[in-house]
């Protein structure tokens, strides 16, 4: 059974940093298949923020320049650095694996997802 583990989330103060984590466990292989970061915010649809893939990656142009996907080999988990956070990235920040090599910021492409960790930034 696949599972995906987030944690990283806290409160923020705007303009500072975090670093969020993700590992996925019960895959055989996960490789170069892409991973990604979703985020959902009160009241709104969940959006992607991230994916990294073999051929790639591949950032919202919300968090273009503030955001950083990384990967490690090794153990396949994947990051999020995010810095210079604004009260409008505040949601519940979700990792999740698919099966393409590409990156791709649309859920349907995404077949395992992680419970999802909180992120809060105040003014």
């Amino acid at each position: 059974q696949v599972h995906v583990v987030e944690s990283g989330g806290g409160s923020v103060q705007a303009g500072g940093s975090l670093r969020l984590s993700c590992r996925p466990s019960g895959l055989k292989y996960s490789g170069d298949f892409v991973m990604g970061w979703f985020r959902r915010a009160p009241g709104k649809e969940r959006e992607g923020v991230a994916a990294t893939a073999k051929l790639g990656i591949l950032y919202a142009d919300s968090v273009k320049g503030r955001f950083a996907i990384s990967r490690d080999a090794a153990t396949n988990t994947v990051y999020l650095q995010m810095n210079s956070l604004k009260p409008e990235d505040t949601a519940m920040y979700y990792c999740a694996i698919g099966g393409s090599f590409r990156p791709g910021l649309e859920s349907s492409h995404f077949s395992f997802w992680g419970q999802g960790t909180q992120v809060t930034v105040s003014s």
